[in-house]
């Protein structure tokens, strides 16, 4: 999803020819609007080697990387790159500022507020969850579950969830993996905020726009599944402060969750990349993508200053069914995301582009399937035992 807004973006904006690198036949690689794929797998000498083929066609390539593993991918084989390929990420700091640990610490340092946390480095750290009271959202400070098979998150909402996942827990420690506790921040998805930006190796902040998520699939910690573009300016405030105190280049997207205890806007977490809903700043005439491209070819990217009045939500319909069919009571909420606001736009269906569609519908009796098994297992956990 990420990889397909990208080329509709830059399609739409005349940019060609555009490739895509992927791991696997996605939903991206249906796309007409795309001159080529090439499969990669999962090392950087792959990327490498498919880089250094379309580098024997091309005299520049400007590489849009879709999730934290190609950042990390591009970062290990940058000398060998960089002569031909524009790189959107501060090198100086890009593996430190994947971490969330250090991108709490940032916020310590620029007054921007964020959820009372703990490191879990080792096996003796885990008596310490206790301190943060419940429930408890541990993640592993980077992207660890793209490779391997630690978890995205584990949400504990009882010390007896905390015995009962100590083992595995210390399995993880023992086998290096770094981990974030944090507390929950109380409040649904439509508390979730973000900033978007792309700032430029030059430092200077060359577009942006702000949003927030009206749901998210699976739950409450999932992905994007309806999003709009309201959302008040101290996220701008908050999102530049961040992303200039840090140094941070390419597309950049600080997330924040509004806290009601104390009617602070708290950091979640940085994406240094595309995220899934990117195309909503699109419909609010936002081109961060194209803004990339204008950079690299140094020529001048010229700044959205009018303010969308429209309030616009945009839909992965996908996701959408999935809560409908998972969550009890959603039914309401599912048509306000869908129907609500004065203009609504459809990820992924569109019908001058068909591939992408009928690989995504394809794919719809999976997710319903899940999400039916989703809500049974939510409702044996509600059953009193």
């Amino acid at each position: 999803m990420n990889g397909y807004s990208i080329i509709c973006e830059l399609r739409e904006r005349g940019v060609k020819p555009i490739w895509l690198l992927d791991n696997n036949r996605s939903l991206a690689s249906f796309s007409r609007r795309i001159d080529g794929f090439l499969r990669i797998g999962n090392d950087p000498r792959s990327l490498l080697e498919a880089l250094r083929k379309l580098s024997s066609n091309y005299r520049k390539l400007v590489v849009y990387p879709t999730n934290d593993v190609h950042l990390e991918d591009l970062y290990a084989i940058h000398d060998e790159i960089s002569a031909y390929c524009f790189l959107p990420y501060n090198r100086d700091n890009l593996l430190s500022a994947l971490d969330k640990k250090t991108q709490y610490d940032y916020c310590d340092k620029l007054n921007v507020p964020h959820p009372c946390s703990i490191e879990l480095n080792t096996p003796e750290d885990i008596p310490r969850l206790a301190a943060l009271g419940h429930p408890i959202i541990i993640r592993p400070r980077k992207r660890d579950d793209l490779r391997s098979d630690v978890f995205r998150n584990l949400l504990l909402t009882s010390v007896a969830d905390i015995e009962r996942h100590a083992t595995h827990l210390t399995q993880l420690l023992e086998r290096g993996v770094s981990l974030l506790a944090s507390e929950v921040i109380p409040g649904d998805d439509a508390n979730i905020h973000a900033y978007v930006a792309y700032r430029s190796a030059s430092g200077k902040i060359l577009d942006e726009w702000i949003g927030r998520k009206l749901n998210q699939f699976p739950d409450g910690f999932g992905v994007f599944s309806s999003a709009s573009n309201e959302a008040p300016e101290i996220v701008r405030e908050l999102g530049r402060r961040l992303v200039d105190g840090m140094d941070l280049h390419g597309i950049v997207q600080p997330e924040f969750k509004f806290d009601p205890r104390d009617g602070k806007f708290k950091l979640m977490e940085i994406n240094l990349r595309s995220m899934m809903w990117h195309r909503l700043g699109n419909r609010t005439g936002v081109f961060l993508q194209h803004a990339q491209w204008m950079d690299a070819q140094g020529q001048p990217v010229e700044r959205t200053n009018r303010q969308c009045t429209r309030r616009i939500h945009l839909v992965y319909l996908k996701h959408e069914c999935g809560n409908l069919l998972s969550r009890r009571g959603y039914f309401r909420q599912f048509t306000r995301n869908l129907f609500g606001g004065d203009q609504r736009s459809f990820v992924v269906l569109d019908y001058s582009d068909p591939g992408p569609m009928v690989r995504d519908l394809l794919s719809y009796f999976r997710y319903m399937a899940g999400a039916l098994l989703l809500r049974w297992k939510r409702r044996a956990s509600d059953t009193p035992r």
